[in-house]
Formats: structure tokens, sequence, C-alpha cells
């Protein structure tokens, strides 16, 4: 499995032949894939997903994509053809094995609605748990861990790193840092992988984690 960061909260995923893509959102540039399988969105907001990335991605492909995302995505995306999945349900895509965790965005303020949120692990290796503190079901070999959001801060993150305790981790969702607050938010997210005996790789949108 070959795991290519894009810019801020998206990834793609190759595995057998086939890609699958997560959360195509407006932080991130375009970006072509091959034999597309799926595209999973975690949740509605304009970060994760967006109408250009979805209308180009789908027709580019040379066959039929799958389309997994809570409610809310498809509410406010209405015009494509979603599998809706919530917390506790299994899917497959080609290759690809998606297990959802969670429902519920993590709350940015009290004014700000709550929107529907879905974490998913593939092949039960990656998890990748959206805008959420969601804790997946069993152990992780790959933690996509958010980085920086108006929804936390970094001793919320220590404290998931600490629940999950993954085998190895990659910050995501850090496209509103600087440098220099993506070099102090690596450095926490480090130790606290290190301390359970994770590693941690730091990607820059483009570059890859390659898995045995």
């Amino acid at each position: 499995m070959i795991i290519t960061k894009r810019e801020h909260a998206c990834l793609v995923v190759e595995h057998s032949g086939a890609t699958l893509v997560i959360d195509p959102g407006s932080f991130t540039a375009p970006f072509a894939t091959e034999n597309l399988a799926a595209i999973v969105v975690t949740h509605e907001h304009g970060d994760h997903v967006t109408r250009e990335h979805l209308d180009r991605l789908l027709s580019d492909a040379a066959g039929p994509v799958e389309l997994f995302a809570p409610a809310g995505v498809a509410a406010a995306h209405p015009d494509y053809a979603w599998q809706i999945v919530d917390g506790g349900d299994v899917r497959a895509a080609g290759p690809f094995a998606l297990a959802f965790s969670g429902g519920h965005h993590a709350t940015i303020h009290r004014s700000i609605p709550i929107v529907d949120n879905v974490g998913v692990f593939v092949n039960e290796t990656l998890y990748y748990p959206g805008d959420s503190f969601t804790v997946p079901p069993g152990a992780v070999d790959v933690l996509a861990v958010p980085a920086s959001a108006p929804w936390l801060k970094i001793g919320e993150v220590m404290d998931y790193l600490d629940a999950v305790r993954p085998r190895r981790a990659f910050p995501t969702h850090e496209r509103i840092n600087s440098d220099a607050g993506n070099a102090m938010a690596n450095a926490r997210i480090t130790a606290v992988v290190e301390a359970h005996g994770g590693s941690v790789t730091v990607l820059q949108p483009g570059e890859a984690l390659e898995l045995d």
C-alpha cells in the first residue's frame, strides 16, 4: 500500500492496482489519479470536499467510482451517487476494505452547528479520523493525525495519540499553520508517538509513505 499526502486533509491510497481518494478539499491542488476505485469524504466542510475536485476526479476516471460519505455530505452535495455511511458501517471498493467510525465533527464553538463526520479505517492499516478525535477499534498501524485546526489544540492531539498509540503516524490537516507552527506541532506529535515506541514521518504534499 502506498499513501500519498496531498495538501491539507487529502490522502491518495494505492493498493493492488487501484486508487482511493480521501477528502479532496479546497486547500488541495488538482491532481491526477489512475484506476480510481472510490472516494471517501469524511464531512461536508469545504476544506474536505469540493464539487470541482469531485467533478474532475469522476470525469477522469476510466470506470465507475464508488462514493462514500455521511448523510451531511450527501445533503450538501446531492448531485452525486453517495453511499451513505455512519460509524460502525463496513464497505468494500475494489481492494479497499473500509470501516467507518464516529459520527460527529469535533466542536468548534457552541455557536457553530456540529456536522456529520466519519473516520475511516482502510484495510485495517491506515486510519484517518476526519475532523474528530474518534478512537477506532483495534490497533492502528498508520494514523493520519490532524495537526492544526480551529477545533483542536495540540494538547488534545497529544491525548489522542496517547489513546490510539499508532505504530506509525504522519501529520495532516496542517495547511492553516505557518512553518513555525507546523514545526512545533510536529515536535509534540513525535514526542508522544515515540514515547509509545512508534515513529513519525512528516510528509510534504506529493510525498508518499510506502508500506510493506
